[in-house]
């Protein structure tokens, strides 16, 4: 099945109100080109330098098309190439990666830049995100709301490794009691909308437990080469 037939089946089979990221991780600019031609609106990266790769490569026509999200670790030595070609970051997971990206964004844009907060929800020591406490995230949360650059728009999570989707789910369930506990403050200068969670394998469960956006890849693209 190609590329264009497999995004096509999985768009029907989700809601429309779900954003669908497409991660793109390692594709080249034709098979970027043919997702997007097939329904895709939204693409992810994990690495900046694949982001720069799309950024610099695919056409200013099928770029208008997209929103380039950040979906892996931002290192400070890489900000001020992802913040040239992102249009949100999904992976804050600190008051002080905040406070640097804030600085930086006028020096590439003039609009403010959609954020998510990156809650690292099975407390593993060798990942990255906000510890699941809640406290945590709102004091994140919070002092976001009072930088003059970013949006912040919801928060985002990677299931531990190695588990169905089914072990899978009372994570899920969690974080979505966070989303809602981030909604409920009504911050100021915020738009909490987006829980960013669930991918190829764990996608069904996600949504069935919260999620607004699902970042899948192999399920679209097929398996790297």
């Amino acid at each position: 099945m190609s590329i264009y037939e497999n995004v096509q089946r999985i768009l029907k089979d989700i809601p429309d109100d779900i954003k669908v990221i497409a991660a793109a991780k390692t594709r080249n600019i034709d098979q970027v080109k043919e997702s997007i031609d097939a329904g895709i609106c939204h693409i992810g990266e994990n690495y900046v330098q694949e982001l720069e790769f799309i950024g610099e490569n695919l056409p200013e026509e099928y770029r208008k098309k997209i929103k380039l999200h950040v979906i892996g670790h931002l290192q400070s030595n890489k900000m001020n190439k992802a913040l040239k070609y992102c249009d949100s970051i999904q992976t804050i997971d600190s008051i002080q990666t905040a406070e640097k990206i804030n600085n930086k964004v006028p020096n590439f844009r003039s609009e403010l830049l959609d954020v998510l907060i990156e809650v690292n929800i099975a407390n593993e020591p060798a990942k990255n995100g906000a510890k699941p406490d809640f406290a945590e995230i709102q004091s994140i949360a919070k002092a976001i709301s009072k930088m003059e650059n970013l949006r912040l728009e919801g928060l985002m999570t990677m299931g531990p490794w190695g588990h169905s989707a089914e072990e899978l789910r009372p994570y899920f369930k969690q974080m979505k009691i966070f989303f809602d506990q981030l909604k409920n403050l009504n911050l100021v200068n915020t738009n909490i909308q987006d829980l960013s969670m669930g991918m190829s394998e764990s996608y069904h469960v996600a949504i069935e437990e919260g999620a607004t956006m699902v970042r899948l890849g192999r399920i679209l693209y097929g398996e790297r080469e």
